[in-house]
């Protein structure tokens, strides 16, 4: 039940820092808004290291370098796969490979499901599909070959960036973070340096992208508690529910309307978290 509670607190922030790292974009470069998020991102971790403790394994710091560099790529991806769009097709695409891959792994690891988690799982994982997808997904909106490769490798890098976290020993505290998100940021910084011509003039919304980051430090930190708690396969799929998160802030600030099959999607999410507790 904690493992739950944890998972989904993951998701709701995750939900947050995409919303803000969102509207961040609208104003710059999105490699303007990242090079601002990323140290905000990492400061956070750095303290919590005195409170929550790391070590600095060999194990730790493999498995954080290899969970930094799959973050890197995912973010490269999915910004990439939305750009080409349709976002409405290639979001639950993203979302659902985020989630099944962990599934899959935590499944082979040896993790056991009661009835209600087997029933609780794939509508999850409905949930997921269907609260990504938005509304009129028509024949007109069929993506193409490219913009689902890269729909799909962006949630494979999602989804290794969960399980190389998961993976880190139990005792390392935040080191597995701490690695990570210097790693990825190294490598997003070094990419903005590069294009830094290609940026324009704009400059980013800097409390905002600073928001978005300490968000996705703290669902980093409530996934890695939430994973080394319960069982990788629940978490995982809770984690991925984070679209939902973002709907609902760009209903509350936006005033983006919720689609009828949103809120289908939100109440089969409230029914499989409530069977997952019972697993």
């Amino acid at each position: 039940m904690i493992a739950l509670l944890l998972a989904l607190g993951s998701s709701l922030a995750y939900g947050c820092a995409d919303f803000l790292g969102g509207l961040a974009a609208r104003k710059a470069h999105v490699l303007r808004t990242v090079m601002i998020a990323a140290p905000a991102s990492l400061a956070v971790e750095l303290m919590l290291w005195p409170v929550l403790g790391a070590s600095f394994s060999a194990s730790a710091l493999g498995w954080g370098t290899a969970s930094g560099v799959a973050s890197a790529a995912a973010f490269a991806l999915l910004y990439r796969t939305l750009a080409i769009g349709p976002m409405n097709v290639l979001s639950p695409v993203t979302a659902l490979m985020s989630a099944m891959l962990p599934v899959g792994v935590g499944l082979l690891q040896g993790e056991h499901l009661g009835i209600a988690g087997l029933v609780g799982l794939p509508l999850a994982l409905a949930a997921v599909v269907v609260v990504s997808a938005g509304h009129g997904i028509g024949l007109s909106a069929r993506p193409s070959r490219t913009a689902l490769l890269l729909a799909l490798g962006a949630g494979a890098a999602i989804a290794l960036q969960l399980i190389f976290l998961h993976q880190a020993p139990s005792d390392s505290g935040v080191a597995p973070l701490i690695v990570g998100r210097t790693v990825s940021s190294v490598i997003t910084l070094a990419a903005a340096g590069l294009m830094f011509r290609r940026l324009g003039p704009e400059r980013p919304a800097y409390a905002v992208s600073a928001a978005a980051g300490v968000l996705d430090s703290v669902a980093n930190l409530l996934f890695l508690v939430a994973a080394r708690s319960g069982d990788l396969a629940v978490v995982a799929v809770i984690t991925a529910l984070y679209p939902a998160g973002t709907v609902l802030l760009a209903r509350s600030v936006l005033a983006e309307r919720i689609h009828r099959g949103q809120l289908v999607g939100l109440g089969t999410a409230a029914v499989a978290v409530s069977l997952l507790a019972l697993t």
